[in-house]
């Protein structure tokens, strides 16, 4: 958790959004079905100047290798990240937000099938996704925090991701001094909307387009 999500709002909507200036290589959306080891846009702060870039979906500890070295590191456990050695440097001084339109989560049916469901914001904003990124050899990657799921999640999972609101970014991305340690909890309820089953063609990481998003039929 956080395995596949969405990003329908446009570049240049996320950048004004984020007071972030956009780099010429983010990735062209919308996106509905947003798979580890994509290209993603994120947003850092480097001295109080805030950075929509793209990066790979997947950290890459220094020691990689190669990218498949090790295990696909896709999200960091907020209980754990100050001391793994993968992530404690980069929650110290390289923290970042991933913006997502929303993120899937699945159930377990009745003959052990996968339920995929739909998370959103109620306000309809992007989610500012709390992340973590490190430059491996020429390539920028990023993890996605989660921390114990929250009332929003209607418990369909144990865990969720870690969704700032914007009065945190500054203290998240390091503009606005210590502390960030304590925005790593549980969304508080009314943040999100109630989840809503799709259709379980998601479940293929080669799926696309809108129709991926809509309610599934009762």
């Amino acid at each position: 958790m956080c395995g596949r999500f969405t990003i329908t709002h446009p570049n240049d909507a996320l950048a004004a959004l984020f007071a972030a200036t956009p780099g010429n290589d983010l990735p062209e959306g919308p996106a509905y079905n947003v798979c580890p080891t994509n290209t993603v846009a994120v947003v850092t702060s480097d001295d109080g100047q805030r950075r929509l870039r793209a990066m790979r979906w997947g950290f890459l500890p220094g020691w990689y290798k190669a990218p498949n070295d090790g295990p696909l590191i896709i999200n960091a456990r907020a209980d754990t990240i100050a001391g793994k050695p993968a992530f404690r440097q980069a929650v110290r001084g390289r923290r970042c937000i991933v913006p997502a339109s929303g993120f899937y989560e699945w159930s377990e049916g009745p003959k052990g099938e996968r339920l995929p469901w739909y998370f959103t914001r109620a306000d309809g904003q992007p989610m500012a996704l709390a992340g973590i990124w490190q430059r491996w050899h020429e390539i920028d990657t990023v993890a996605i925090v989660s921390t114990e799921a929250g009332d929003g999640m209607a418990g369909l999972h144990h865990r969720e991701p870690v969704i700032l609101e914007a009065a945190d970014w500054p203290l998240w991305l390091g503009e606005a001094g210590k502390g960030a340690a304590l925005l790593m909890r549980p969304t508080v309820a009314g943040v999100m909307n109630p989840p809503w089953r799709v259709e379980a063609k998601v479940n293929s990481n080669r799926a696309s387009g809108a129709g991926l998003i809509v309610p599934l039929a009762a």
